[in-house]
């Protein structure tokens, strides 16, 4: 059974992007093991904190490690990530060397209330990826713009066209774990 971490990037409650989320492990297979990863309470990534690390860290870096691959869903924010997604991806990798992300291969979907639908933020994040030695899967790119069109008032996708292809999209994502034989 593989264990997926989904990383929602928005702390924002009836956030967008945990819908899109949602919408994206409901194509994952039933047997599979999800886990939502709170990036929500862990302080400002220091390098002061590698010799003495908060209780935070050491649990976020736990979770992040017990996972086999990773599901990511960024808000678009000034035209980059959020804060809060960039200092999880931080505190999970340091202390230098130390990096719990790596080999675990990634999805990223972005989404936004323009049609521009984050797709810098999504690249933002690739980039970030690519640096953390994460196998991302590049097809199909998940775009969602003019995201409240699709959602209820408390961000779910209701959109039948956006839900199936969300699900189709994570579908392919099983099959391009596999390969990193997760």
């Amino acid at each position: 059974m593989t264990k997926y971490g989904v990383v929602v990037g928005s702390i924002r409650e009836h956030s967008f992007s945990k819908g899109v989320a949602d919408a994206l492990v409901a194509g994952l297979p039933e047997d599979a093991e999800v886990s939502y990863l709170s990036i929500s309470d862990l302080p400002l990534y220091s390098q002061d904190y590698d010799a003495d690390s908060p209780a935070e860290y050491t649990k976020f870096r736990a979770e992040v490690a017990a996972q086999d691959a990773f599901i990511f869903v960024t808000p678009e924010h000034n035209r980059s990530i959020s804060a809060a997604l960039k200092n999880a991806l931080d505190v999970a990798s340091r202390p230098w060397g130390e990096n719990v992300w790596a080999g675990k291969p990634a999805l990223v979907a972005s989404q936004s209330i323009s049609g521009i639908s984050g797709v810098l933020a999504h690249h933002v994040l690739r980039q970030s990826l690519v640096f953390l030695d994460m196998p991302t899967m590049q097809q199909p790119e998940l775009y969602i713009g003019n995201v409240q069109n699709l959602s209820d008032e408390e961000g779910h996708i209701i959109n039948t066209d956006t839900q199936d292809f969300l699900a189709s999209a994570a579908k392919q994502f099983v099959t391009f774990a596999k390969k990193f034989n997760v």
